[in-house]
Order: C-alpha cells, then sequence, then structure tokens
C-alpha cells in the first residue's frame, strides 16, 4: 500500500479545525497535517472572545491569534449595572488565517477547496484531486443539531469606523438596557481601537430567522444613542447558534457521518449548552488530541466520541438552565435571568463561563427566589413548560 499523503486531513479551517491544526503543529510536527477550507480565509469573517480564566493549557496557541485584550469587562441591565475584572480577550478570524499561513508547512492549507466526498481514508475535492490520509476530523461546523432541542441564540455584528474617539475603555459584554425584542435581547460592544468598535446585536429567540436589515437599523440606532458617529461599516457577520436544552446524544451521533471520521466543534456538538460558547472547549480538544500515543484514524474517532460524550454528560446543569429560560420565561422577561446572575460572586461567573460549574455554584444559581414564575420553572423542568424548537435546521 502507499503511503498516504497526509496523517490527517482537517475539513474546515474555522475555529475548531485551525485550533487543532495549530495544535498539532505545534505540538506533534512530525505529523504531516492538511486543512482543506472552502473558502479563501480561514475563519471567514468572525470576532470570537474568551475569558481569560476559561483557558489552562493550550493557552499559548491563543496567544497570536488575539487581536485585543482588556482587563474587564462590563455588564449593564434595567437594574443592575456592573464592572468586572476578569481579563478578556477577542480573537479574529483575520488573526486566525494570517497565524495558520505562518505556521503550518507549505501545502499543508488548502484554501478555496471544496470537499464532495470523504471517507475514512481519503478526501475528494470539487476540482478532481484526491488526497488519502491515515485520519480525518470533520470540523466544517453544523446548521443545526439533529436530535436535540432548545432555542437559538442569533446576531448581527458591524466593525464601526468612528469619525471621532467612542470614550469606552472596557468591552461592553452584554447590554441588556436596550429594548428587548424577540426574545431576549442585548447588545455587545467591543473597543479595539479608540476609534473602531465592534457592535453586535444578539436575540435568546424561540425563532432561527434573521431579519438583517432590521438588525442593521438597530446597531445603528444603538451607535447614535452612544453618540458615536459612524464613518465606515469595515465588516460584517452574522450567525444562528443552537442553544441547548435537552436532546438524545447517541442518536445525534449516529446522524452524523460514516464511521471512521471524527468530528469536532458544532458538528460534534462541542458548545456551552446555554451561550452557544466553543472557543475554550475547542482548544482543550485540540490540546487533548496532541496527547493521544496514536492519531490513527481509528484512534481520533474515538478520542473524538468519547471528548463529546464526555462534554455532553457534564452539560446537563447548562441544558437545564435553558430549558427554564426557554420554557419558563416570557420571551421580552428572559433579561430578568441573566440580570440576577451577574448579581453573583464573580468567580462563581467566570467558572460559569468556562463550563466548570461546581456543586455549590449550581446551588447558588438555583437559591431563591426565581426571577421567572415558580410554577412556570417547574412544568418547564418536567417538559411542561413552553414548547422548545427542534434543533436540526437553523435556517
Amino acid at each position: 500500500m502507499s503511503a498516504p499523503s497526509t496523517d490527517i486531513a482537517i475539513l474546515g479551517g474555522g475555529l475548531a479545525g485551525g485550533l487543532i491544526a495549530l495544535a498539532l503543529a505545534t505540538r506533534r510536527p512530525e505529523l504531516r497535517v492538511t486543512v482543506f477550507e472552502a473558502g479563501e480565509r480561514c475563519g471567514g469573517d468572525h470576532v470570537w472572545s474568551y475569558f481569560a480564566s476559561d483557558v489552562g493549557d493550550g493557552a499559548d496557541l491563543l496567544e497570536p491569534l488575539v487581536a485585543a485584550r482588556w482587563d474587564g469587562y462590563l455588564v449593564r441591565f434595567p437594574k443592575r449595572q456592573r464592572s468586572l475584572r476578569t481579563p478578556y480577550r477577542s480573537v479574529t478570524s483575520e488573526r486566525l488565517d494570517l497565524v495558520l499561513r505562518a505556521t503550518l508547512p507549505e501545502g499543508a492549507l488548502l484554501t478555496g477547496a471544496t470537499v464532495t466526498q470523504v471517507a475514512a481514508d481519503r478526501v475528494t475535492l470539487a476540482d478532481g484531486r484526491s488526497f488519502t490520509t491515515g485520519a480525518v476530523i470533520d470540523a466544517r461546523g453544523a446548521a443545526g443539531l439533529a436530535h436535540m432541542v432548545g432555542g437559538w441564540q442569533k446576531f448581527a455584528g458591524q466593525m464601526l469606523r468612528l469619525k471621532v474617539p467612542h470614550g469606552l475603555t472596557h468591552p461592553i459584554v452584554m447590554d441588556a438596557s436596550v429594548a428587548q425584542a424577540d426574545g431576549y435581547r442585548f447588545v455587545y460592544a467591543l473597543p479595539f481601537t479608540s476609534d473602531a468598535v465592534f457592535v453586535e446585536d444578539t436575540y435568546y429567540s424561540d425563532s432561527p430567522s434573521l431579519d438583517l436589515p432590521v438588525l442593521r437599523q438597530r446597531i445603528a440606532a444603538y451607535a447614535a444613542a452612544q453618540d458615536w458617529r459612524v464613518e465606515a461599516i469595515e465588516y460584517e457577520e452574522t450567525g444562528v447558534l443552537p442553544v441547548v436544552a435537552d436532546g438524545d446524544f447517541d442518536a445525534f451521533w449516529s446522524a452524523g457521518e460514516q464511521p471512521g471520521i471524527a468530528r469536532a466543534g458544532a458538528r460534534a456538538g462541542l458548545l456551552h449548552p446555554l451561550t452557544s460558547y466553543s472557543l475554550p472547549i475547542a482548544l482543550r480538544l485540540a490540546v487533548h488530541l496532541c496527547t493521544l500515543d496514536k492519531l490513527s484514524g481509528e484512534a481520533v474517532e474515538r478520542a473524538c466520541h468519547a471528548w463529546a460524550r464526555e462534554h455532553w454528560r457534564q452539560g446537563r446543569f447548562y441544558r437545564m438552565l435553558t430549558a427554564m429560560l426557554f420554557g419558563a420565561a416570557v420571551p421580552d422577561q428572559r433579561y430578568k435571568v441573566l440580570e440576577r446572575f451577574y448579581g453573583l460572586p464573580e468567580p462563581l461567573i467566570e467558572r460559569f463561563y468556562a463550563g466548570r460549574s461546581s456543586s455549590a455554584d449550581m446551588l447558588r444559581i438555583l437559591a431563591g427566589k426565581p426571577p421567572v414564575p415558580i410554577g412556570a420553572a417547574v412544568a418547564s423542568l418536567r417538559g411542561k413548560g413552553r414548547p422548545l424548537a427542534p434543533l436540526g435546521d437553523s435556517r
């Protein structure tokens, strides 16, 4: 048999696939890794953010990707404003693309490479090229999560270049003082430079439909309300992400690709059930794969499956909170859940976003008078609350 043309084929050069490629190139340089990205640039047009407290091993892999960093952040609600001291970081797709091109060997990153056929030992592209491989990791994202139910976090974001400085010294991670619409609405503002701010209009909604013209108008209205004079919109991004309340993990996994192909990122269900947050989870898997003695197709598939199953098991508490948020709270009152949450101790908030809440944290989050009707909260936990949407399709 001829030697494979690559040891590991990574399908998709987004966040999950890109981090795996960077980790393997840095920590397992003896392996031949090839990234197949359908777009002309890895990562598309995206901003991914994380709290410094979210990451441990692997933080060095993120450092070259960071485009902006702050020593804290702000949140705003109708009855609560708070400044938190947890350091905050933002990664951009532009930086991801640049670092991948600089780190991977020549020929290891193929852009404009649309995969048409994939098997456990071969990848075929639309232009007819075929590559043999020892292992395949599919990280091309997922429009939805079959066999799961919940709601949607959807958004539109714009990088605004201003005529005069905006005056922000810290990011506003959640501004829910805005008018509520289409579920729980908040605005996210990242001050990248003194005259450039990334503004994102976000919704925890029952529907995946995204009315981009309306969201553009709301971003413009928010900027005007802050007295920010917009000179130009430098780029725009949109997203519709699943927020998971319940599901059947085994059925979800069985509905995926044929045996022998590993999965990562959203394709493996690797996101925070309530926040749709994926960066620290993607980093942990990337680092874990580097520790495997063997990186054969079977070993990689088994490792990714076990990792995703354990992530599902550990996410039970967060899925319960999602069920309460969507099943018990009236859409325009959902903000009260987060308003109360942000009154809790800062270390608890850090562990929550990292997906590492302790048993004591869980009790503290649930203690006291709930911000939703008690009867509705109990009904949602019994599966008798407001109907939740199937997440098989997001568009």
